[in-house]
């Protein structure tokens, strides 16, 4: 039983026939109700698994599940929700011609990240207008494009993670044609793309899943609710629910990647844990398809477990994403230390992330009261995701204002260098590299009034312990995600033109010299001492060759001291006129042991 293979949950379209499965494994009776025709009965197996097929069903017809003769909801494992959450299910074909089959993928230590939104990217808001940035994309040097939550939610505004239909493409995005465009056009880029999905929660209006189901379990709280069952009675079918999923979107629809939205929040205690088993199976499409698959983690634990290899009693995940590099930067460079940020705020953080890549690697976390967090000391930076900026980190800021708005033109240039040399992987988030003012707030198009009452006051209360002054945005306004929408600014202001070419200057460099393409442990040295407290220097290596970056996050000007006994030459200065600076005033030529001046707020780079 241990290597039982369960059905294909959905509807399945073939040879003029569609074989309808549902998992029920509580219900006495599941009859299948295609719209316009009598009930069909359905046969159930030993795992409550209920299928039948039915001759002359085509694409595009619609259906639902009855439930015990009484009611009928759509199929929790739905690929098209043409009337959106609440309606009937309907049958699909895709017959996309996909061209990509010269693409390979990519690993993790060629990434360049670019998280988006698809509904406020572009004007379209669609799958559509995602292509029609690519080239700007290319231009910019970015590798690969990381896309918030695509699958059916309610309405047709959302950031994704209320879907409640996770098989399901979001129609107002452009359906599964759209989807499967994009990522072609995407790899005859050379851009990868990287699919966030959500197996933690589904979201609170049109989730029918438990009614069919017992989909969550009461051994567990998450902050959404109860949590899913991954280890409990009937677990199986949730197992292999969201397994299925994970592969559909890795092999039918070409995705290079999946970000797991909060690992965290999936409780499993079963032999084998189902992040582990998940890898095993994307490793073996791997090997089928020959195509780079990766699995990115987001979680709220500086735990090396996750990403450990299984010989290592890992669960072998490719990379996670570390808040805690964003919270070292963020606190430093605005000040603020209130909420989650009271654990940083010293330059001395930023240092340790640099090195480190988590903070708290064993020491006493006041925001968590205790001792937080585990060395990876055997992890390489091409493991870790950092940010200065990202979908939650705007969005879950009272008015969803970005850091643009709230530091100087030089802070933001030395945000960018610090991410984009690090040895990490870097993430940008959507306009973030011409630095645009627009916010990122949170929106919902909900039907259910009482439930956007209920969102509303939870979204006041979220942020009442950072103690920050104003109304929150209304979520469900139009208005609200409209104001969200990318402005392009820099085809019209020239600030934001040289910020734009100061991104793809950095993201150049980190692409092309030798020194920064190493992700070991031993490709970095940093420095960072007491005395010059605002100031970081880092060594850069590989081979022979080294560079030496050193940044500012002090408010006034100072001096580096040169931390090793070599000469060096400046190559990129960020205080520069070039780059709207006021001025460099870092040597061009450094010897030994000599004082580096710098500008508040800058960075500069020397070759050794």
């Amino acid at each position: 039983m241990m290597n039982h293979r369960f059905p294909n949950v959905g509807a399945h379209y073939q040879n003029v026939a569609t074989t309808f499965t549902t998992w029920a494994p509580t219900r006495k009776n599941v009859e299948l109700l295609l719209t316009g025709h009598p009930p069909i009965s359905m046969q159930k197996d030993e795992f409550g698994y209920w299928s039948v097929t039915v001759p002359g069903v085509l694409p595009g017809d619609t259906f639902k599940y009855q439930l015990d003769n009484k009611d009928a909801y759509p199929d929790p494992a739905s690929r098209h929700q043409p009337e959106g959450v609440h309606g009937p299910s309907a049958v699909t074909i895709s017959e996309f011609q996909w061209t990509d089959e010269a693409w390979k993928g990519i690993g993790m230590p060629g990434m360049i990240l670019y998280e988006l939104h698809v509904g406020t990217f572009s004007p379209e808001g669609n799958f559509d207008g995602v292509i029609k940035k690519l080239d700007y994309l290319v231009d910019l040097g970015i590798t690969a494009i990381e896309i918030m939550p695509l699958a059916q939610f309610p309405g047709e505004r959302n950031w994704g993670y209320d879907s409640v239909f996770p098989f399901a493409v979001q129609n107002s995005y452009g359906g599964i044609d759209g989807l499967k465009r994009l990522v072609n056009e995407a790899h005859h880029k050379g851009i990868a793309v990287v699919l966030d999905v959500v197996y933690n929660h589904l979201g609170p209006e049109g989730n029918y899943w438990p009614q069919f189901a017992p989909v969550y379990t009461e051994k567990y709280k998450t902050p959404w609710g109860s949590a899913m069952n991954f280890d409990d009675a009937w677990c199986d079918g949730v197992r292999n629910y969201y397994w299925q999923n994970a592969l559909m979107w890795l092999d039918e629809f070409h995705i290079d990647g999946l970000r797991l939205d909060a690992v965290h929040a999936i409780w499993d205690n079963s032999a084998r844990h189902w992040i582990a088993a998940l890898k095993s199976k994307v490793s073996e499409l791997e090997k089928k398809s020959g195509r780079r698959k990766i699995l990115i983690a987001e979680f709220d634990l500086n735990n090396p477990r996750y990403i450990d290899s299984p010989e290592k009693g890992g669960y072998g995940l490719d990379a996670q994403w570390i808040d805690e590099f964003h919270h070292a930067l963020h606190s430093v460079i605005t000040g603020e230390v209130n909420g989650y940020y009271e654990d940083f705020g010293e330059v001395a953080h930023i240092a340790k992330a640099l090195q480190d890549s988590y903070v708290y690697t064993g020491q006493f976390s006041k925001h968590r009261k205790k001792l937080f967090g585990l060395m990876p000391e055997a992890n390489p930076y091409s493991q870790f995701v950092i940010f200065s900026q990202n979908h939650d980190q705007v969005g879950n800021r009272l008015e969803g204002n970005r850091i643009s708005t709230q530091v100087s033109y030089e802070a933001l240039k030395l945000l960018a260098a610090t991410i984009l040399l690090a040895p990490q992987v870097p993430l940008l988030f959507m306009g973030e590299e011409y630095g645009e003012k627009n916010p990122f707030q949170y929106f919902i198009h909900h039907s259910d009034r009482q439930l956007v009452e209920m969102i509303r006051k939870g979204r006041k209360e979220e942020f009442h312990y950072f103690n920050w002054d104003g109304e929150v945005p209304d979520p469900q306004s139009e208005a609200t995600f409209l104001k969200c929408k990318l402005s392009w600014a820099f085809e019209q202001d020239e600030e934001s033109a040289v910020l734009l070419k100061y991104y793809k200057h950095l993201i150049s460099l980190r692409k092309k010299h030798p020194a920064i393409q190493g992700p070991d442990k031993n490709t970095i040295a940093v420095y960072h001492k007491q005395e010059e407290n605002n100031f970081i220097g880092f060594i850069r290596q590989s081979n022979d060759h080294q560079l030496l970056v050193v940044l500012n996050f002090g408010a006034e000007h100072g001096a580096f001291s040169m931390p090793i006994g070599k000469s060096a030459t400046k190559i990129f200065d960020s205080s520069a006129g070039e780059w709207k600076g006021p001025g460099a005033i870092a040597p061009d030529t450094i010897q030994p042991n000599q004082k580096i001046n710098m500008n508040a707020h800058s960075a500069v780079i020397f070759e050794i």
